[in-house]
């Protein structure tokens, strides 16, 4: 059996995804810092778990290629 070319590529997209997302929510830190900290909680809790939705698909494409 030949190693897929998939999970590589699937490794590597899945470390972008969560590089550009973490970028993205330290640049929204100065905002969401004049925030009240239960606001910031809520904040910072959901945008914790959300990057987690896209895994799914990835994960699946590079399991079976679909």
């Amino acid at each position: 059996m030949t190693p897929s070319w998939r999970k590589p590529a699937g490794m590597l997209g899945i470390l972008l995804l969560i590089t550009l997302w973490c970028v993205a929510i330290v640049s929204l830190s100065t905002i969401v810092g004049s925030w009240q900290w239960l606001g910031q909680l809520a904040f910072y809790l959901v945008t914790g778990l959300i990057w987690i939705a896209p895994l799914k698909p990835v994960l699946l494409w590079m399991e079976t290629g679909r």
